[in-house]
């Protein structure tokens, strides 16, 4: 009996611990922060790629807890614009930090 709550008291502990490794922490995702963070990747590269004024293949996406990173060269400032209206208006963005440059 002694035997059964050792082993119960041990396999708490070991379940208790690995459940830290998904939690996350100022610097890391969590594991579903980072699969949430890659669909809205997603869906904002594809709103950017709908785009007919914009050229997609220019602009690079980012996403760390739900704050998009856009950077790269583009040509124009409206373009800039676009890319940031487009990307703040797609669902699960936060906000947009634009890095990008004009060509």
């Amino acid at each position: 009996m002694k035997q059964l709550k050792y082993f119960a008291v041990l396999f708490m502990t070991v379940a208790l611990l690995s459940s830290f490794g998904c939690a996350s922490t100022a610097t890391k995702e969590s594991t579903g922060e980072y699969f949430d963070d890659s669909v809205v990747t997603t869906k904002v590269k594809d709103a950017l790629f709908s785009e007919s004024t914009l050229k997609s293949s220019e602009i690079n996406v980012e996403t760390y807890k739900g704050i998009v990173q856009l950077s790269g060269f583009v040509s124009s400032q409206a373009n800039m614009d676009k890319a940031v209206e487009i990307a703040s208006g797609v669902k699960g963005v936060q906000s947009v930090k634009n890095d990008m440059q004009k060509k």
